[in-house]
């Protein structure tokens, strides 16, 4: 397999070895199960998926990905993760879905495909990777024109480190300790910026609001922790 790029080793192995923990709703990723829901409202809101051409990039265990299937999507999965694909593609199987699950990343894809895609998923994965704004790139090269583009990522700010951090990893823990590094969350401002770059217009921004006692999430609010952008192909 091409050896690739753009891919933090230790961010890699610390989520390959977590792989068995995908589908347990009360394991290392019981928070993305809770906040699915929503995720997938923000995107059927603005978009009709039955018969799309849908990419997930970094979709882990496909929590994400099955959603869009069932909504009647063309879906394909990527992660870096042999051990995530491996774990999406037998739990798709066993839930009759066809998905096509590939262990790549954005980039490598991007050199490869022939069919543009009309929707591109990227969820909780600018964070972990060295260069951000290289997945950005490559998912402009993958989209059609007017195509749709929905990141989903981490503010850069005193009260996200409090909260996404020390509470969630430390206080609460909600995610595993070492799951996030501050210095790689990501402003509003910067990823419509780096957007922009690569003719894609910001069109719509929201907060993504978990509730941790409640086990709830919801679309409001200013975007100063965890937040969703969609925006849109120009070319």
């Amino acid at each position: 397999m091409t050896e690739l790029k753009n891919i933090d080793i230790n961010e890699l192995k610390k989520f390959s070895s977590r792989a068995n923990s995908w589908w347990d709703q009360s394991g290392d990723f019981k928070t993305l199960h809770h906040i699915n829901s929503t995720r997938l409202k923000f995107i059927t809101n603005k978009i009709n998926l039955k018969g799309l051409h849908v990419l997930d990039i970094g979709c882990g265990g496909g929590i994400l990905t099955e959603s869009i299937a069932r909504q009647g999507a063309y879906t394909t999965g990527i992660d870096a993760s042999e051990e995530n694909i491996a774990i999406a593609s037998q739990h798709a199987s066993k839930n009759n879905l066809e998905i096509n699950y590939l262990v790549t990343n954005a980039e490598e894809l991007s050199k490869k495909i022939t069919n543009k895609f009309d929707l591109i998923t990227c969820m909780e994965l600018l964070e972990h990777v060295p260069d951000p704004k290289s997945i950005i790139e490559a998912s402009h090269m993958m989209i059609k024109p007017g195509g749709h583009i929905i990141f989903s990522t981490i503010n850069r700010n005193l009260k996200s480190y409090m909260l996404a951090i020390l509470a969630g990893e430390y206080l609460l823990n909600l995610l595993p300790k070492g799951t996030h590094q501050y210095e790689k969350f990501i402003r509003p401002s910067e990823l419509i910026k780096w957007c922009n770059q690569f003719n894609l217009t910001a069109n719509d921004l929201s907060a993504i609001k978990y509730n941790p006692l409640l086990k709830t999430c919801s679309l409001a609010g200013a975007p100063d922790v965890n937040y969703i952008l969609d925006v849109i192909a120009d070319d």
